[in-house]
């Protein structure tokens, strides 16, 4: 490995399984000290174990990200602790069920766009003093290819994924003349626990694995990273050349 994040530190949410816990693996092995925040604590210890493997143990923040005031003492906890923040991945999505977009029950709705958009507001406002101190902050947001076409059904899953690029693009442009690179990035299909619960009679093992997309998510992390305010294709042939 490289360690092309070496003395890096990583916020990774929704880091306890799928494309979280991937990028988390393969941060740790490229050098980061990788935080990784997720609701459940057992998921997260299981991919601390894995983390340990390559690099320095995880600080392992079980946390539920619709709990949108606790987010600032989360700011604070790394603070204290780090001092700074250089890259933030903001993966953490719930697909809400498929149904007419008029028999979304409230609940389901407001939990939606709380945990897909509003938590990622709420990071972004508490953590850009922790990124301003790091010397190349980068910023990565988990987007879906579904905003490019709404499909029936989707509904609160593709408006809540169409306004997070919205409002990452805007913040893009706010950071423009700084060291700050913000981008989103579309993984594609991919084996993930949201595509099975989109997709249930599909079989899992003809998608490709989380791990085969991560190297996007380097490129997108360190410090030579060239792309601002894009959204990047995970599968792009320019990330793997090799």
């Amino acid at each position: 490995m490289t360690q092309r994040l070496t003395n890096k530190v990583a916020l990774i949410t929704g880091a306890s399984r799928g494309i979280g816990a991937a990028v988390a693996k393969r941060f740790a092995q490229e050098g980061a000290q990788v935080i990784l925040v997720a609701r459940s604590s057992e998921d997260l210890e299981k991919v601390d174990d894995e983390v340990q493997k390559f690099g320095l143990p995880a600080v392992l923040v079980p946390f539920d990200l619709t709990n949108l005031p606790h987010i600032d003492d989360l700011a604070k906890s790394i603070a204290e602790r780090f001092g700074r923040l250089d890259i933030l991945v903001g993966n953490a999505a719930i697909l809400g069920g498929l149904t007419p977009i008029t028999h979304i029950k409230p609940s389901v709705w407001h939990q939606v766009m709380t945990t897909n958009l509003h938590a990622n507001w709420h990071l972004l406002r508490a953590f850009e003093p922790l990124l301003i101190k790091a010397q190349e902050a980068r910023l990565v947001f988990v987007t879906s290819g579904i905003t490019t076409h709404p499909t029936a059904y989707w509904g609160a899953y593709t408006v809540s994924k169409a306004a997070l690029e919205t409002m990452v693009k805007t913040y893009a442009a706010e950071v423009k003349h700084t060291a700050f690179k913000v981008n989103l990035i579309n993984p594609g299909t991919t084996r993930t626990s949201l595509r099975a619960e989109a997709m249930p009679g599909e079989d899992p093992m003809t998608l490709p694995a989380p791990e085969e997309i991560t190297e996007a998510f380097v490129c997108l992390a360190e410090p030579g990273c060239p792309w601002h305010g894009e959204i990047i294709q995970a599968r792009d042939k320019r990330f793997y050349k090799g």
